[in-house]
């Protein structure tokens, strides 16, 4: 589907601790922020220059590729000329434009286009159908069906054979794309792209070949560029302000050289506050680059924390590191876990019931892609968001539980809120309906509610033992303890088209054996 919806982002605040968890997991990378061309977006792209993005995108609405949907294509965002002059003169009064380099595309197919874009304030440019079409695509729009005819856009190898395209294909269309526009420079007088950014002195408007339906509207306020004439830079000249030189990973990188040097063991205490955010991102993405994607072993690197844990606590963990939190946490717990095991309990001196009050915020295990999390408390909104293959326990779940996962398995000890399971299309959520209606607050639309079968039972209780051993949890112990009669408030929420899916593969292996 295009665009893909970001279920982590509902403002700008959300955007920067986006921007700030990627360039934790990698320091050297720039991060791109794609905005759509449309009313207002200037304003937008000074709050994403603010979040500290390296790069802007103002995308077109007459770009979008063949998944894009009908009515997206057909009624959102506006020509990139129009958003592209509003995201540049507003950066540009604001005193931002030097810190993002701003890009565009949408239907750039010439170096006309790409002089026009670098006048009205791009620096870089996407040219994408051009370059599908100089590969053999044919504009069939069936990207999404996996039955394109000339192997550009599909997974059948029978199809793929008909692909005719060569790299040198496109090395031959960029080559004449960025001869004719050191053409056009050379006619306007300018010698570097550079230089060209922002010049629109030297863009007019001819009115004599506007269509009919374009009437009286004025467009003058796209060529409004008092800085035109100016010797002020218009496009980035300094770098975006470093806000990862303090962060706490530092510390936890040194204490961890053991592992990284020898593949040692080390074990550590640490304290955390909820200015520490991104904890452990930095720590994995190095973890990474030295034992790439597999990792180490469990336990390799355990981290026991003490404190209020800040956003993203955990966020990309590595197999092979463990995080113990006693305290608390923010949203994002375990974002894009990508094997690690996070285990998060409060303080032993507390006296409130861990069942029944909120251990950590919204959005835990966002796009968490394998590994596990025990919670003993509850969890806020949005748990397991589009999880797509971490395991999970926590003892209660806010509303929109499980949204949108696509695997892995949730084991919910207590309530949940409603639209639990909206949009979920794989995975497995296990729910404990004790004192209250599951079915009420459940979202039918993908899945079904079953009773669990001995398989089942296995793993819930495996499960269990390993969150009452890691969290002492009151209520994992009560319902071991008492297993016979708890196991059978169980329910199992599975999506329907998994479950087919799934007894094909049974039936497939059982046909092999």
């Amino acid at each position: 589907i295009s665009p893909p919806p970001h279920h982590d982002i509902y403002s700008i605040e959300d955007l920067a601790q986006l921007i700030f968890d990627l360039k934790n997991a990698n320091p050297i990378a720039e991060v791109n922020v794609k905005l759509v061309a449309e009313a207002g977006v200037g304003t937008i792209a000074a709050g994403v220059a603010k979040a500290n993005a390296d790069n802007i995108l103002i995308s077109g609405f007459d770009g979008g590729t063949g998944a894009s949907p009908l009515s997206s294509i057909q009624h959102a965002g506006m020509p990139w000329e129009v958003g592209l002059a509003e995201a540049h003169q507003t950066l540009m009064r604001n005193g931002l434009r030097n810190r993002v380099k701003l890009q565009t595309d949408g239907q750039i197919k010439t170096a006309r286009d790409l002089a026009i874009a670098t006048m009205l304030g791009a620096e870089e440019w996407g040219v994408a159908t051009a370059v599908l079409v100089v590969e053999g695509c044919i504009m069939m729009r069936k990207c999404h069906l996996n039955t394109c005819p000339v192997g550009v856009a599909t997974q059948n190898p029978h199809l793929r054979k008909l692909f005719t395209g060569k790299v040198e294909h496109i090395v031959n269309f960029f080559t004449f794309m960025a001869e004719e526009l050191r053409v056009i420079m050379a006619q306007l007088g300018i010698r570097s792209v550079n230089e060209l950014v922002g010049r629109t002195d030297l863009l007019a408007f001819n009115k004599e070949k506007a269509g009919a339906a374009v009437g009286n509207l004025d467009l003058t306020p796209i060529l409004d560029n008092p800085w035109a004439v100016d010797d002020a830079p218009q496009h980035k000249t300094t770098p975006q302000p470093s806000r990862i030189s303090n962060v706490l990973d530092h510390e936890l990188i040194r204490l961890a050289q053991p592992t990284f040097k020898h593949g040692e063991r080390v074990r550590f205490e640490q304290f955390i506050n909820n200015e520490n955010r991104t904890t452990g991102a930095m720590l994995s993405g190095e973890f990474a680059r030295t034992y790439g994607q597999e990792g180490l072993p469990d336990g390799s690197i355990t981290v026991d924390f003490h404190g209020t844990a800040g956003q993203s606590f955990g966020a990309f963990l590595s197999h092979g590191i463990t995080f113990n939190l006693e305290g608390e946490a923010n949203d994002y717990v375990g974002k894009g876990l990508s094997g690690g095991k996070l285990v998060i309990y409060p303080s032993p001196e507390s006296a409130c019931k861990a069942a029944d009050n909120v251990l950590i915020g919204n959005v835990a295990l966002y796009g968490a892609t394998r590994g596990r999390l025990y919670v003993n408390g509850q969890a806020g909104e949005r748990f397991a968001v589009r999880n797509s293959g971490a395991k999970s326990v926590v003892e209660g779940v806010g509303d929109h539980g499980c949204e949108y996962m696509t695997g892995g398995r949730v084991v919910v000890l207590g309530e949940t809120g409603k639209n639990f399971a909206a949009g979920m299309s794989g995975g497995i959520a296990y729910v404990l309906e004790h004192d209250f209606d599951f079915s009420k607050r459940c979202n039918m639309e993908l899945v079904e509610l079953e009773y669990p079968e001995e398989d089942d039972f296995n793993f819930l209780r495996m499960m269990l033992e390993k969150h009452h051993r890691y969290t002492n949890s009151i209520k994992a112990i009560e319902i071991l303890s008492q297993w016979d009669l708890s196991k059978g408030h169980f329910v199992k929420v599975i999506p329907r088209e998994y479950k087919r899916v799934m007894a094909q593969k049974r039936n497939f292996k059982n046909v092999l054996a």
